[in-house]
């Protein structure tokens, strides 16, 4: 029996309204917002979420357990997720499934070229295809028996958690004479735009990415001034 075997061959069997029970997601992930959709991606789906919200994080989670699946955002604060996903694709026993995970469709073949298995593009809310993405890359004794009714559903992440990444993105920026923070920052509101389809933001972070001066700051800052100030959805 292969190690993939070994890992599913304990695991509770999924149903067609569970496939993925038995199934541990470690999910490598800065923004709350996109991890609350994966949290109920996978509590739908029957799989078991630890999340780790930078790469250091995610090496203490996999000292103490090993996942069946690893989906890693390719910016994180601490390094890039094509550096994490070439780790796990290169360790044995390998995990049985490693996804990339961003907004920017360009990362997909960074992340396929790391040893990634495949990719998942922000923003993710549809339970079909997240279930038929991990479903994909597990071996066949590990799904559903018998025929399964794919859910034509989405998932809806609670907006607190949106808030909490303006925030905590608005506190990155505080300093504007940091480079590196301030490239981190516009790449995390870049992509968190995406998630929630604000294409105003989208394009001042994008703005923010390329340039990086006072003005395109000073836009991004005005503009995450008016998204914590309106509560009004939440």
């Amino acid at each position: 029996m292969d190690d993939t075997a070994a890992l599913v061959s304990t695991a509770p069997r999924p149903t067609s309204a569970r496939p993925l029970l038995g199934v541990t997601v470690l999910l490598v992930e800065d923004s709350r917002f996109a991890s609350e959709s994966m949290r109920l991606l996978c509590l739908r789906s029957g799989a078991r979420l630890r999340r780790a919200d930078c790469i250091a994080a995610a090496h203490r989670h996999l000292r103490m357990y090993c996942p069946t699946v690893a989906i890693i955002d390719l910016g994180l604060p601490d390094g890039a997720g094509e550096d994490l996903i070439a780790e796990l694709a290169a360790a044995q026993p390998r995990l049985p499934v490693i996804l990339g995970f961003s907004g920017d469709l360009s990362g997909e073949p960074c992340a396929i070229a790391a040893g990634a298995d495949g990719f998942l593009a922000k923003p993710l809310t549809r339970l079909a295809e997240f279930q038929a993405a991990v479903l994909a890359h597990l071996p066949p004794e590990s799904h559903p028996a018998g025929p399964r009714i794919v859910p034509d559903t989405e998932v809806s992440p609670d907006l607190i958690a949106l808030q909490d990444d303006f925030a905590h993105v608005n506190d990155l920026l505080s300093d504007p004479d940091d480079p590196i923070q301030r490239a981190y920052s516009a790449q995390f509101l870049h992509g968190l735009a995406i998630a929630s389809q604000d294409v105003p933001l989208a394009e001042a972070a994008r703005s923010l990415a390329d340039r990086g001066d006072r003005s395109s700051l000073s836009l991004v800052r005005a503009l995450l001034a008016d998204r914590l100030a309106n509560r009004v959805a939440i």
